[in-house]
């Protein structure tokens, strides 16, 4: 039963497809480099977000070999706002790869493009097949639910085994042209993204309805089956603004959650602490504070309950940039870039 369902799949979700994709920038041109910076991107972020950051992106790094040669701030200042920035690092990381092992290509091997920096079985098979036409899998959250939804599949999505059994079912239906495998992937993709929702799937508009054994047992919302949450750990953090007649404080982050990353100076409250202990622990000890706001960020394992403080002082202890270079020319996580904003409120 199960095989007979999947070999239903490819000719009405394709037909759907064709009459139904979004226009999105990436789906111009193909190339694997495209294709793997686009797909890179989308992990973990909306894809209205992606629109902007992709064309700036390519703008400024239109190939691997820019990409590989780019000074590490300007690439994380490109992806500032996306988050995830090992994501960006691990792209060059991979683009240099390329240039010095492959001079610059993509090569047409799944294992040898999963043995790139950042590059798992999804992004290989996105790349394998959408930008080389190959017949390979690619598996995210929405092809997840689709699928668990197809079958009533209770596997949990997080157990490795139900990765693998998707891979090896959806690879057999595969169709034989390379146009057509580029598409198939991408039409999974949007089947999950415009109708098998997470939440109120449109199951009128599917082209897969008659096939779909939760559609028929009205049992769409208990599939596909969640890893349990684990509860975030809660931290109090201080972050400051420190302004001096130089400019603005900023440093590099040496430890924890965004190791290596531009950070307004702050710090893990501990139970007795205050940010103003933390400054004179800096050695700050003569300034004034202008203004503070509370204000929450939350990471996928960490949930920060943050303090912004600015304060002004004659000297600094980290090194200082004007408000234009740091807006210009420094990359800061988000987290950090709310509290930058209170200095634009006054």
């Amino acid at each position: 039963m199960t095989e007979f369902l999947f070999q239903r799949i490819p000719a009405p979700l394709l037909s759907w497809y064709r009459a139904n994709k979004r226009d999105l920038p990436w789906r111009e041109n193909p190339t694997p480099y495209r294709v793997w910076v686009s797909e890179i991107m989308l992990q973990q972020t909306r894809v209205e977000a992606v629109r902007e950051y992709f064309a700036r992106f390519m703008a400024e790094l239109p190939d691997v070999f820019a990409l590989a040669s780019c000074e590490e701030e300007k690439l994380l200042k490109l992806w500032e706002g996306l988050g995830y920035y090992s994501r960006a690092r691990n792209l060059q990381k991979a683009a240099k790869v390329l240039v010095n092992f492959y001079g610059g290509e993509f090569p047409r091997d799944l294992r040898a493009l999963m043995d790139l920096p950042g590059i798992g079985s999804y992004t290989a098979g996105a790349i394998a097949s959408i930008a080389f036409g190959m017949p390979a899998p690619a598996v995210d959250g929405n092809v997840f639910r689709v699928m668990a939804r197809l079958e009533e599949n209770s596997t949990c999505i997080a157990d490795p085994k139900y990765r693998r059994y998707l891979e090896e079912k959806l690879s057999k239906i595969y169709p034989s042209s390379g146009e057509d495998c580029s598409a198939f992937t991408q039409s999974l993709f949007e089947l999950g993204a415009l109708v098998c929702k997470p939440q109120n799937p449109d199951c009128a508009q599917c082209p897969l309805r008659d096939i779909c054994r939760s559609n028929a047992n009205g049992t769409q919302a208990l599939f596909p089956v969640m890893p349990e949450k684990k509860a975030k750990r809660q931290e109090r953090v201080a972050v400051f603004l420190i302004e001096t007649p130089e400019g603005f404080c900023i440093r590099r982050r040496e430890a924890g959650v965004l190791r290596g990353m531009n950070e307004l100076p702050s710090e893990v409250l501990q139970e007795e602490d205050t940010p103003e202990k933390v400054l004179n622990e800096w050695g700050m000890y003569a300034f004034t504070e202008v203004s503070r706001k509370k204000y929450v960020h939350i990471f996928t394992h960490i949930r920060w309950d943050i303090t912004c403080v600015w304060v002004r002082a004659d000297s600094a202890p980290f090194d200082t940039y004007t408000m234009d270079e740091i807006e210009e020319n420094i990359s800061l996580p988000t987290a950090f870039k709310q509290c930058l904003g209170i200095w634009k409120e006054v």
